[in-house]
């Protein structure tokens, strides 16, 4: 089968997602928090991103390497953490490294995985990033550190913009809880969607086993869109940003960054790359896009940005690019395509959006990523449905 034929951009990977998923995971995967306004803000913002068409450039074969942390990527782009991955599509972790070392893109781990790093270690390319969700306890941040090392990873990512959990509230009403419990609500979920079933029951439900180590016995009563990790992290504060910096080798980036005001003490604590986040609307329902943060970040820091939130396209990466970003990491789009393909689509994702680059950089005449012209701003015309 084609699967460009099929499934040629990212929209057709989500729907047939939703074919195959259990409401309650799929209100996990798409849902953000709130009337979910922030969510829809980031796609509008990256719609009004737009650039003037260029002609008579001749043949081209565009060039998508690029530079980030001192290190060449042949891609621009990489997958960013998710907790619960392996809820969405059994393996997910393990599908996801695989893809990302074939490719030579970074793949990011999160602390609330469904596998451990030592569960991952074998699948990791040479851009492997951890995702830490600040444990209270040092002993177990440092155990964590080390053991994240031991694995292989080589950057560390510090998210900062979930001081709290958020209520998400589609994925309450979906009936999921975490861990997820075989209620009969979420029984009949899952009658529905087969596939799903048979391969989630051969792998065993899933829960987060990173945390395995630190946590036994009854979990306290947790609200639904919290889980076990919360009985271990805390809110992190600057000196623990410091203490962090100081214990970790290798490139330290913080997850989060929305203020252009934090960018200077964040380098003086020796943050090395500033990732623009709002966590694609999951966390808070009153923040601004990404696309509207970027330049104003970007203004306030030489250090390298990470952008990510509400890309779904090859066109949105260069949006992101153009708008001063170094890097671009999608999060739900290569869950979309676990679920959709199983362990192809995480591939077949990478293909779609490297082609979808390659069409736009030849209508804007640009030889590589150096070469985007300024962007513009388009008017904005509202929702825009796929067709």
């Amino acid at each position: 089968m084609d699967l460009h034929s099929t499934y040629p951009g990212v929209m057709d990977l989500k729907w047939r997602a939703q074919q195959r998923l259990p409401k309650f995971v799929w209100e996990y995967l798409d849902s953000g928090t709130g009337v979910e306004a922030t969510k829809a803000r980031n796609r509008a913002a990256l719609d009004r991103v737009g650039f003037l068409p260029s002609i008579l450039h001749g043949p081209q074969s565009p060039d998508l390497s690029c530079t980030l942390l001192g290190q060449k990527m042949p891609l621009p782009f990489g997958i960013a953490p998710v907790g619960m991955s392996g809820l969405v599509w059994p393996d997910a972790e393990g599908h996801l490294a695989r893809a990302a070392a074939t490719a030579g893109i970074p793949y990011s781990m999160s602390t609330v995985a469904t596998q451990s790093p030592e569960d991952i270690a074998p699948h990791l390319g040479p851009h492997a990033w951890f995702q830490m969700y600040p444990p209270k306890d040092e002993e177990i941040r440092r155990d964590m550190l080390a053991r994240a090392r031991s694995a292989g990873f080589t950057a560390l990512i510090l998210t900062v913009d979930v001081p709290v959990a958020s209520r998400r509230e589609r994925q309450t009403r979906s009936g999921l809880t975490n861990p997820p419990k075989l209620t009969p609500r979420v029984l009949a979920q899952v009658a529905m969607r087969p596939a799903w079933a048979l391969a989630t029951a051969q792998r065993g439900m899933p829960h987060m086993r990173t945390l395995d180590k630190y946590v036994s016995g009854p979990q306290a009563n947790l609200p639904p869109t919290a889980h076990v990790g919360y009985l271990l992290r805390t809110s992190p504060d600057w000196e623990y940003a410091r203490w962090l910096r100081d214990n970790w080798e290798g490139p330290f980036l913080i997850k989060g960054v929305l203020r252009p005001e934090d960018a200077e003490p964040l380098e003086r604590i020796g943050a090395d790359a500033l990732w623009i986040s709002n966590h694609a609307g999951r966390q808070f329902d009153g923040s601004p896009a990404t696309a509207e943060a970027l330049p104003l970040v970007r203004a306030a820091t030489r250090l390298p940005i990470i952008f990510d939130s509400g890309v779904e396209s090859g066109l949105d990466i260069l949006r992101a690019l153009a708008l001063g970003a170094d890097f671009v990491m999608l999060g739900r789009a290569f869950h979309f395509a676990l679920a959709a393909l199983g362990q192809i689509g995480p591939a077949h994702l990478i293909d779609i959006l490297k082609k979808d680059m390659i069409a736009n950089m030849g209508q804007l005449g640009a030889a590589d990523l150096a070469g985007l012209p300024p962007p513009i701003t388009l008017s904005d015309l509202g929702p825009v449905s796929p067709v």
